[in-house]
């Protein structure tokens, strides 16, 4: 394993190495105005939100690394107090990326990237109509981490309006996840793509108190075949199946097809487990497993 010590790292090998390992990034794409009314558009991925309640997104425009210098964005916001968070999807990556250009000031990057502007509704920097979901922002602090060059300027923006396109939204009026298409920052020029396949869920141990995997039996604990994704999903249960359920098990057609097998019983059924458990089917897939401490 490669080992580094951060002050033996220059700015430049710094910013590497983290923005490869720390990813996905969502962007905030970020509309700002100065004092005389000049608009400033730009995108960055040092963004996530941090709170509900008040509903508070934090983003970072860092120090430049090359020269040190501040981003107009950052000198905007330290004018007008006020910003549009503009959620980036599929559909206007590329135009994004080119509105990130070190344009000079009072370039107007909405005309550079061929975004349209939208009036808000309580601050002064306007939308980007193309943007999937529009959030009106007030800063509510400017936290600054540093003078060197690759300092981040925290910005702490309070959501006061949020505004999402009708054509993102389910039945009930939620944002459908595949609908809205994000992408997210990488390291270097690389990027990702939220699609409908790659999706998928985790359940949420809110409501339940798993088992655990340290209680797991040791044979499924040090099985060769089952994953630590796997053996998470089986320790997010509340309870082991029922005697009555490994009745039920034997009678899987592929179960009955291991069980008349004189070798590598044990094997096969976790492989088969492990297959159940690719399919979502963790209650099944346990039954398969306990069968197998039945049969040892």
């Amino acid at each position: 394993m490669l080992t580094l010590d951060t002050q033996n790292l220059s700015p430049a090998q710094m910013q590497n190495y983290l923005q490869y390992a720390i990813a996905p990034r969502p962007i905030c794409f970020a509309s700002t105005i100065d004092k005389d009314g000049i608009i400033n558009l730009s995108p960055f991925s040092f963004f996530n939100m941090f709170s509900t309640n008040p509903p508070l997104c934090v983003f970072s425009p860092a120090r430049r690394v090359r020269d040190n210098t501040t981003k107009h964005t950052l000198e905007n916001i330290l004018e007008v107090k006020e910003c549009v968070i503009n959620i980036v999807n599929f559909q206007m990556v590329q135009q994004t990326s080119l509105a990130s250009t070190e344009y000079a000031k009072g370039v107007n990057e909405f005309e550079k990237a061929g975004f349209t502007m939208l009036k808000s509704d309580l601050i002064k920097p306007p939308r980007v109509a193309e943007a999937p979901v529009q959030l009106e922002c007030v800063i509510n602090d400017v936290i600054t981490l540093g003078e060197n060059a690759g300092a981040g300027n925290l910005i702490l923006a309070e959501i006061k309006r949020i505004h999402i396109r009708e054509e993102i939204l389910d039945e009930e009026g939620k944002i459908d996840q595949a609908k809205i298409d994000l992408v997210a920052r990488l390291g270097g020029d690389w990027y990702c793509r939220v699609t409908k396949d790659n999706l998928f869920k985790v359940p949420k141990p809110l409501r339940t108190l798993g088992i655990g995997i340290d209680v797991l039996p040791p044979s499924v604990r040090h099985s060769k075949i089952l994953t630590g994704n796997d053996l998470g999903m089986l320790g997010n249960i509340e309870h082991l199946p029922e005697a009555e359920d490994l009745v039920q098990v034997r009678l899987f057609p592929e179960v009955k097809i291991i069980l008349e097998k004189n070798e590598n019983i044990a094997e096969d059924l976790h492989n088969l487990a492990h297959k159940l458990l690719e399919q979502g089917k963790v209650l099944d897939a346990w039954k398969v497993l306990m069968l197998n401490e039945k049969e040892e």
